[in-house]
């Protein structure tokens, strides 16, 4: 069992070195179908529910002040890949599939709490509404609307198991569409000639063959910038990246919070994902070595959230656990009629759904690992449910009331 820490950050990571051992040197098969992240997500939260993760306040001193500090320097890391101005260019469309993820969603409750309200306590509207302000903004929302509404505690806990559990499998489950995306895209007869064009631009101009995360091209070059990737820009992005970080989250800690919506923590992916913007749109942004660094950091950053994630819960609270896969399954169904009725690529639905379901932490975190062009539409879409995610949550409550 292992209790302390820096013992088990250090599993973590050794975990994480051998799978992209496995999957970029060693090239086996079934990475092409299961992305490294998600073995690194079932290793990590198998552990944990066979007890080899222990529960101690070193583990979550660690675990939570590295993905504290690791998570605002990976967002703006990754946002230098991206060309803000074509993003902008896209709004329309991209706003319109995270409404449809939100319709979606509100969907799902209304269709689970009609199946399930003869066999439930008669204020589980209550927990429903706030498991609808978690799925649509964040875990502060879902606090927001359980105390407006005064839903018991015990009801509470019910809908705190469900929030954790399907969000893990949910988490997983966006992880693994990765495998599938270009069979999905073809299905739907996606065009994604914006990503492909973005990502030729942020990798290597006139040269398109790095890989999917941004690795360099095997001439010491990265993302074409004619700067090698050595010790002194390895320095430079970790340096920049942690410092950003750091100062960010004391700029959050100063500014003042607006009811339960806008924390410190909001403040301070706001102001990383504008500062990553901004350089990015410079001549800085294509520094060799931010991909690279970034995605050790998203590594680090899924092995700790999988970590957290205890399979063993699923027997309990039974019923509100089946009432929230009906939901997303609700959910899911509906985004993929979306999908083919508007073309819209695996990437967008991905990100929207997690966005929703995952809040600011996840929803950038997904969006990598499909395409790092998306980074910003994951921070801007879990943004909007940040601060939309009470109303909507309230608004769901008032509306299965009456249906109860």
């Amino acid at each position: 069992m292992i209790s302390d820490g820096f013992f088990f950050l250090a599993t973590l990571i050794g975990i994480s070195a051998i799978l992209v051992y496995l999957e970029k040197r060693r090239g086996f098969a079934v990475f092409k179908y299961v992305p490294g992240l998600v073995f690194l997500y079932l290793i990590a939260a198998t552990l944990n529910t066979l007890g080899v993760f222990a529960q101690s306040d070193s583990i979550d001193a660690v675990g939570s002040g590295v993905k504290d500090a690791l998570l605002p320097a990976m967002i703006m890391l990754l946002l230098f890949q991206c060309d803000v101005r074509q993003i902008i260019k896209l709004g329309p469309k991209l706003m319109l599939t995270y409404a449809a993820a939100v319709v979606s969603i509100f969907a799902g409750f209304v269709v689970a709490f009609l199946l399930f309200k003869g066999v439930l306590d008669p204020e589980a509207w209550k927990g429903f509404a706030a498991l609808a302000g978690s799925w649509t903004g964040g875990s502060a929302n879902m606090v927001a609307v359980q105390e407006i509404l005064q839903a018991p505690e015990s009801l509470f806990g019910h809908v705190l198991i469900v929030d954790t559990i399907v969000y893990s499998l949910w988490l997983l489950l966006m992880f693994s569409g990765t495998g599938i995306a270009q069979r999905f895209n073809a299905w739907v007869k996606a065009d994604t000639s914006y990503l492909e064009t973005q990502a030729a631009a942020v990798t290597n101009p006139g040269d398109t063959s790095a890989g999917e995360e941004g690795e360099s091209n095997g001439s010491g070059d990265s993302n074409g910038s004619g700067e090698t990737l050595d010790l002194v820009a390895l320095f430079r992005v970790i340096a920049l990246g942690l410092f950003a970080s750091a100062a960010a989250t004391w700029v959050g800690n100063q500014l003042p919070e607006i009811g339960v919506v806008v924390t410190s923590t909001t403040w301070t992916i706001l102001i990383v994902s504008v500062l990553g913007l901004i350089i990015g749109s410079t001549r800085f942004g294509k520094m060799p070595g931010a991909s690279e660094v970034s995605h050790i950091m998203l590594y680090i950053i899924i092995g700790i959230i999988a970590a957290g994630s205890d399979f063993s819960s699923l027997v309990e609270a039974p019923l509100y656990l089946l009432a929230g896969f009906v939901v997303v399954t609700i959910h899911l169904l509906l985004m993929v009629v979306y999908a083919k009725l508007t073309r819209t690529e695996l990437f967008s639905i991905a990100v929207a759904s997690t966005a929703n379901i995952g809040g600011v932490a996840s929803a950038p975190v997904v969006a990598s690992a499909y395409s790092q062009q998306l980074v910003p539409v994951g921070v801007l879409y879990a943004l909007i449910g940040a601060f939309a995610g009470t109303f909507f949550g309230l608004a769901t409550g008032q509306i299965l009331s009456m249906l109860g």
